[in-house]
C-alpha cells in the first residue's frame, strides 16, 4: 500500500534540495533556519554558555512557529532576492506541498497583488519601494531536507502562509494553512468573475441558510462579524486577544490602532465569539443528509489544499467525526454582506471572514489546534530518539 505522506515528503525534499543547491552562501544565510524541535523549555542549562545556547534554541523554535498573513516580513528569502531559475525552483517546492487546485489557488493569490495595486490606484505607500508586491513572498527551509532529523519549510507573504513539517521521512504537519483574497471577487472578460475562494463562501452560506430557525438561531452567534479571524496569527489556538500590531513583524509597517483587538470586538461581543474548548454553534450530528453533504464539501475546500493522502479529509468519512464538527456564524447571511464563520471540532479549526472593502476581502485559515507546526510529532520523535540514545549509552556502560 502506498505511503502518500512519505511520497509527498520525498518530493518536498527533492524540491527543497534543488532550491538550496541553487543558492549562493549569502542567500543560504537567509534561506535556511535551524532544525525543528519540540516546544517547551530549551533545557536545564546551568552555566552562562549553556543558557545562551538554550536561549538561541528557543529563539530558533519561535521563528519557525511565528507566522503572518499580512504584507510584512515573513522570514526567509524573497522572490526579489532570487534569480528567475531560483524563483522557479522555489515555486516547485511550494507546489510539492499542495494539491493541483491548491497550487493554482496559491499562484492566483500571489497574482492578486497586482490587481489590488490597481484597485488602490497604485497609490498605497508604506515606506518601501512597492507596497502591493508579488515579489514579497518569503521561503525558508528549516533543517536538512531528506536527512535523518525533522525538517520543514515555510512559504508566506500577503494572504499566504504555508507551514510544513517532515518527521521520520513522512509529512507530519501542514498547518497553519492560510489563504486570503483581496479583492475576493474581480471581473474577468466575457462577464466572468475571478473568485479564488468563492466556493468556501458560497457553500458555507448555503449551509447556514438551510438550517431551520431554531438551529439557525444557535449557529449565528452575533449579528455583526469580527474584523478578522478570531485566532489571528497566534502560535497556539486559544482565547488570547490578538492585537492588530501583532499581525505585523516588529520593525515593519504596523497599522494605526495597533493596540486594538484585531477582531474589533470588545466586552460581551468578544466573549460571545471567543474560541472555547467546547465548540459553539450547531454540530454536524444535527444536520440532515443534504446538509451533511454540504458540510463535508465545505471541509474539502480547506483540507484539499494539500495532496491526497496528506489531507485529513478522509477522516470525515467516519460519520462520528462529521457529527463532531460545529458550524458557527456571525454577521449577515445575505450574499454580499460582511460575515464570518468557523468550523470547529477535534483537531480542527477553520475560520473565514469577508468583511472589509465592502465584503470583498476574504481570509480563510485551516488549523489543527492540537498539533499546529507538528508539535506532537516532534515531541514523539525527540522522546524516541532520547530513549534510544539512553538505551545505547546504558548498554555501552555495562
Amino acid at each position: 500500500m502506498a505511503d502518500t505522506a512519505r511520497d509527498v515528503a520525498d518530493r518536498m525534499a527533492e524540491a527543497a534540495l534543488a532550491w538550496l543547491d541553487s543558492l549562493d552562501a549569502a542567500q543560504r544565510e537567509v534561506a535556511v533556519g535551524p532544525p525543528p524541535r519540540a516546544g517547551g523549555a530549551a533545557g536545564t542549562a546551568t552555566d552562562a554558555h549553556a543558557h545562551a545556547h538554550a536561549d538561541a534554541d528557543a529563539d530558533a523554535h519561535a521563528d519557525r512557529t511565528r507566522w503572518f498573513y499580512t504584507p510584512t516580513d515573513h522570514g526567509g528569502l524573497t522572490f526579489h532576492q532570487q534569480r528567475p531559475a531560483q524563483h522557479r525552483s522555489a515555486m516547485r517546492l511550494v507546489a510539492s506541498g499542495l494539491s493541483d487546485a491548491g497550487y493554482v489557488t496559491v499562484a492566483t493569490v500571489l497574482g492578486l497583488e497586482n490587481v489590488l495595486d490597481h484597485v488602490e490606484g497604485f497609490s498605497v505607500n508604506w515606506g518601501r519601494e512597492r507596497t502591493r508586491d508579488p515579489g514579497m513572498y518569503y521561503l525558508r527551509v528549516f533543517g536538512e531536507p531528506g536527512g535523518p532529523g525533522p525538517w520543514g519549510w515555510r512559504f508566506g507573504g500577503h494572504h499566504v502562509s504555508l507551514n510544513n513539517l517532515v518527521v521520520d521521512g513522512r509529512v507530519a504537519a501542514t498547518t497553519p494553512c492560510f489563504l486570503g483574497a483581496d479583492p475576493a471577487a474581480s471581473p474577468l472578460l466575457g462577464g466572468s468573475t475571478l473568485r479564488p475562494l468563492g466556493t468556501a463562501e458560497d457553500t458555507a452560506r448555503e449551509l447556514v441558510r438551510s438550517l431551520p430557525p431554531e438551529a439557525a438561531a444557535r449557529a449565528v452567534l452575533l449579528p455583526r462579524p469580527p474584523n478578522d479571524v478570531v485566532a489571528g496569527n497566534s502560535t497556539r489556538v486559544g482565547d488570547r486577544v490578538i492585537r492588530r500590531g501583532e499581525l505585523w513583524r516588529p520593525g515593519t509597517h504596523i497599522p494605526d490602532r495597533a493596540e486594538q483587538p484585531s477582531t474589533g470586538l470588545e466586552g460581551a461581543d468578544r466573549r460571545t465569539l471567543a474560541l472555547t474548548p467546547t465548540p459553539k454553534g450547531v454540530p454536524g450530528a444535527e444536520l440532515d443528509a443534504g446538509q451533511r453533504a454540504l458540510l463535508r464539501a465545505l471541509l474539502a475546500g480547506y483540507l484539499d489544499r494539500v495532496p491526497d493522502g496528506v489531507s485529513p479529509l478522509a477522516r470525515y468519512d467516519d460519520p462520528a467525526a462529521l457529527d463532531a464538527v460545529h458550524l458557527a456564524w456571525a454577521g449577515s447571511t445575505a450574499p454580499g454582506e460582511p460575515h464570518y464563520y468557523r468550523l470547529q471540532g477535534p483537531r480542527l479549526l477553520i475560520e473565514w471572514t469577508n468583511v472589509h472593502r465592502g465584503a470583498n476581502h476574504a481570509h480563510a485559515v485551516w488549523r489543527d489546534p492540537e498539533t499546529d507546526f507538528g508539535g506532537d510529532a516532534l515531541a514523539a520523535h525527540h522522546a524516541a530518539h532520547h530513549a534510544a540514545h539512553h538505551a545505547a549509552h546504558h548498554a555501552n556502560g555495562m
